[in-house]
């Protein structure tokens, strides 16, 4: 597998992790926001990734990662009993997310993760390339 190659795999996992933080943080933003009717009301939402699969001849020489949708959490939507609230509807309910915020943040913690460790792999392998550059000064 050539640099190049390594470097394209870790930049997708960068992309892929940059996108499940996104969808991370709007899902925090809107934990708390209500609504009137449950159609309005904020869903939670995950990205879902892909591996495309890289060939070396017979063997898989490697995996990117796609991102193919952001779909939207089909758990049911919180109700609170809030006759006060001015969103309330005529039954007195206001509908908050799906967001779990304790989920979200492991969530966060593991994208964050994640995306640390291709930038490291991008940091070895241009430390590798450094060294190989080098060979050839002597």
């Amino acid at each position: 597998m050539s640099f190049r190659n390594i470097a394209q795999i870790a930049g997708s996992a960068m992309t892929a992790q940059s996108l499940r933080l996104n969808t991370v943080a709007s899902n925090l933003a809107n934990a708390q926001t209500a609504s009137a009717t449950e159609n309005e009301t904020y869903r939670a939402r995950k990205p879902v990734f892909a591996s495309i699969y890289e060939r070396s001849g017979e063997q898989v020489a490697g995996a990117r990662v796609q991102v193919l949708d952001v779909v939207e959490s089909t758990e049911p939507l919180r109700q609170a009993y809030e006759p006060d609230n001015p969103l309330a509807n005529e039954d007195g309910m206001v509908f908050y997310p799906n967001v779990n915020s304790v989920a979200e943040m492991t969530d966060m913690m593991a994208a964050s993760r994640a995306f640390e460790s291709s930038v490291e792999v991008l940091g070895r392998v241009k430390s590798m390339q450094q060294s190989l550059l080098r060979l050839g000064e002597n």
